[in-house]
């Protein structure tokens, strides 16, 4: 089992990339996180699963080993295949899912494609004992800010008149890492 590449980003194939390892060009389907850090074009260590079934070989890559962790406790889920979990990971940073796994926020999978209600209620139910020991994003004393950022940015963008799937993929090509205002400026900057 392939757990961590170390090497250099020599290009980009799709939602992946290209990374060079002693010689040998390894395709990585990636998160918009390890997608961010390749970039730079320096050597880069990616956390790895390498998925293998009858017919396929892939390796799927992550900025750090708590989203692969949260990647593989996905595949558990019945109904959830490396497409859809890496999909899900790459939406938030996982202390955001931890978190919505805890609350219950079933919306928050439904607007990712490929998941329907039953789905997403079905991962909520399967992860949260699962995930009840690990850590969660932090919640501070004012309401609007206990929900997670990518929360409060959903919610802010169907409020402007986007469909709870619209506002996902929308937000789902910002950094996480941004303040939900600053999330909700550029979704609409690049909807303009």
């Amino acid at each position: 089992m392939i757990s961590r590449l170390r090497g250099i980003p020599v290009g980009r194939h799709g939602d992946g990339l290209v990374l060079d390892v002693g010689g040998v060009g390894y395709l990585v389907h990636a998160t918009p996180r390890a997608l961010r850090l390749a970039e730079a074009g320096s050597e880069l260590t990616v956390e790895t699963y390498m998925h293998v079934r009858e017919d396929t070989l892939a390796l799927y890559g992550f900025a750090e080993t708590e989203e692969r962790e949260l990647f593989v406790h996905l595949l558990s889920v019945s109904g959830i295949g490396p497409k859809v979990a890496l999909a899900i990971v790459s939406g938030s940073t996982p202390g955001e899912l931890r978190r919505a796994i805890a609350l219950d926020d079933t919306a928050r999978f439904e607007a990712i494609p490929g998941i329907g209600k039953k789905t997403a209620q079905r991962v909520v139910l399967e992860l949260k004992e699962k995930l009840a020991g690990g850590p969660v994003a932090p919640a501070s004393s004012s309401p609007a800010a206990a929900a997670a950022p990518h929360v409060v940015a959903r919610d802010a963008l169907v409020e402007l008149g986007y469909s709870l799937v619209e506002a996902e993929a929308a937000l789902a090509a910002i950094d996480p890492e941004l303040p939900a205002e600053e999330r909700v400026r550029l979704a609409l900057r690049s909807a303009a």
